[in-house]
């Protein structure tokens, strides 16, 4: 299939998957005698577990570690499930993170008038140490 087909099966852009392509992160398709490329079903599962690994936080590189354990016939559910749990781990940092920056914006926010004067306790706060 073209990669228009896949673009659509995947919804993914052409860019984006010519982008993993030149990245080596997926499979590198046939080509034909025209030179356009060949892409297959394996290409577009490969792509799906990129892009819904992206989705859940997983970065470009930890995606390709994903697919390199998806292609290795010997490799073992614990390994998949640790980085599944490292990612966990991180994501509950990030929430706390912005759980944390979000209380400080309320407080400012509930400490500025908000009128047509140039007292800011937001300015204040934001620029103390």
């Amino acid at each position: 299939m073209n990669i228009s087909n896949v673009a659509t099966k995947t919804g993914l852009t052409t860019k984006t998957i010519r982008f993993y392509e030149g990245k080596g992160i997926i499979t590198v398709p046939e080509r034909s005698s025209n030179g356009y490329r060949l892409y297959g079903e394996k290409h577009v599962a490969e792509l799906n577990l990129i892009r819904r690994s992206r989705l859940v936080g997983f970065s470009l590189e930890e995606c390709g570690e994903l697919l390199a354990l998806s292609r290795d016939p010997k490799r073992k559910s614990a390994d998949v499930k640790l980085k599944a749990q490292e990612k966990l781990i991180e994501i509950d940092h990030k929430i706390e993170e912005l759980l944390t920056m979000k209380k400080t914006l309320e407080t400012l926010t509930k400490q500025c008038p908000g009128n047509e004067g140039a007292a800011c306790p937001i300015i204040e706060g934001l620029s103390q140490d």
